[in-house]
């Protein structure tokens, strides 16, 4: 038995008042046409699990497998390792991809520093995903891997966009898309308003993101089968991605969002896309039977779900070092996150009416937020939210050792499921 949650030592407690139903659910398996071309590649009879393959002549991406026989007890460390080579190759992948689709019309702007910008520092969480799923089904594979790096401009599209309706200034310590082009509007004294010039440009590179997405996956030199597989799921999940966003609006403009449609939204907007979905891409794309779609899908929402907690926490108590973004974003955006309703719903009557007060007022300057910060403390939402990732860290864990799945397997799910959830303030 794995013992890597040894250190996650929260107590469990009950969720917060009010609950949601799931999100869409897909069909969990897509037959592939009769018409399709034999693959391309010889399967091992242990599919999925025991062979490192050759990516290029200068890189050599191991399977989780030969990975973890290193550290044959400490699992994270093995993980870690086995996700830090995936990661290295997703943006070696993407950084080709931008080099071979520059937008050399337009750089007086820098719209290619720009979007390189959006998909070169990120944790690639979701991209790691997909190949996990991948790699529950069929062997490493270079062209799946390309495929899967293709999330990673889908992550690049909606982080462009939030940054513009949230007002953001800052991403991954730099400053955000529309800040970049309302600066370089400015430094070229280009005529008209360089805010707006700097919204606008953030997001037709939002738009291109999204297509490259496509282009991305589509050329990735899957076998057509799986690409067949995947798309319409692909579909789906930027859907889903977008609803939740228009949910997100709302509940910001609420008087009182219940905290069962805050998760949901939560859910569809950022924690179905960076695990659940992503799982069952890959899973689908490797043509896995029902069993461990379903599994994958069960752990994916449950992860998911710690993940966007985690993340809204970091929203209320982050800071800039660690987070790269503002440390009291949430607060003085006026964001409905799980927190934020949570210490609402658990606070005393007289400590939930300054709460608005202070959450209502038009500007939240650093006094209000730094009171903010203690009211929220105080009322005991950050543990509740603590306890909450736990026991859905437990439940990811229980639906893992419960599948078929070969060990290797149920070890990065495990380690990548302790990943998500211990980022630090």
């Amino acid at each position: 038995m794995c013992i890597i949650y040894a250190s996650f030592a929260v107590a469990l407690g009950s969720d917060v008042e009010g609950g949601s139903p799931d999100g869409p659910e897909y069909a969990v398996s897509i037959p592939a046409s009769e018409s399709q071309p034999a693959p391309h590649i010889a399967v091992p009879p242990n599919r999925g699990v025991d062979v490192s393959v050759t990516i290029d002549n200068s890189h050599r991406l191991c399977s989780p497998a030969t990975i973890l026989a290193d550290h044959p007890v400490n699992t994270v460390d093995g993980v870690a390792r086995w996700r830090t080579a995936v990661r290295d190759r997703v943006l070696t992948e993407l950084d080709a991809f931008l080099r071979e689709n520059r937008i050399g019309a337009v750089q007086e702007i820098a719209v290619d520093d720009i979007a390189r910008q959006y998909v070169a520092g990120g944790k690639c969480l979701r991209s790691t995903f997909m190949y996990i799923g991948w790699l529950c089904g069929e062997a490493p594979d270079a062209a799946a891997l390309r495929a899967a790096a293709a999330l990673e401009l889908v992550h690049a599209f909606a982080m462009i966009q939030d940054d513009v309706m949230d007002e953001s200034e800052l991403r991954r310590g730099a400053p955000t898309g529309h800040v970049a082009f309302a600066d370089a509007h400015r430094n070229r004294r280009m005529p008209g308003d360089a805010g707006r010039f700097g919204e606008s440009a953030a997001v037709l590179l939002g738009d291109i993101c999204l297509v490259w997405a496509d282009k991305m996956l589509r050329e990735s030199g899957i076998r057509p089968d799986c690409l067949y597989r995947v798309w319409p799921r692909f579909d789906e999940m930027r859907i889903e991605l977008a609803v939740g966003q228009f949910g997100d609006l709302l509940n910001d403009v609420r008087t009182e969002p219940d905290f069962g449609q805050v998760l949901a939204l939560a859910r569809a907007k950022s924690g179905n896309y960076t695990v659940r979905r992503p799982l069952e891409l890959g899973a689908a794309m490797a043509g896995c039977d029902e069993s461990t779609l379903s599994a994958l899908s069960r752990y994916g929402r449950a992860v998911g779900e710690a993940f966007q907690m985690r993340d809204d926490l970091l929203g209320v108590f982050g800071t800039p070092d660690a987070t790269g973004k503002p440390g009291d974003g949430d607060l003085t955006q006026h964001k409905a996150t799980t927190v934020v309703i949570a210490a609402r719903q658990l606070a005393d009557p007289a400590a939930r009416r300054e709460l608005d007060t202070l959450l209502s007022a038009p500007v939240v300057d650093a006094g209000a937020t730094d009171r903010l910060r203690a009211l929220i403390t105080d009322s005991g939402a950050p543990a509740r939210i603590e306890a909450m990732i736990s026991d859905r860290v437990g439940e990811a864990r229980r639906t893992i050792e419960s599948t078929t799945l070969p060990e290797p397997m149920r070890r990065v799910l495990d380690g990548m499921g302790l990943i998500c959830v211990t980022r630090h303030p």
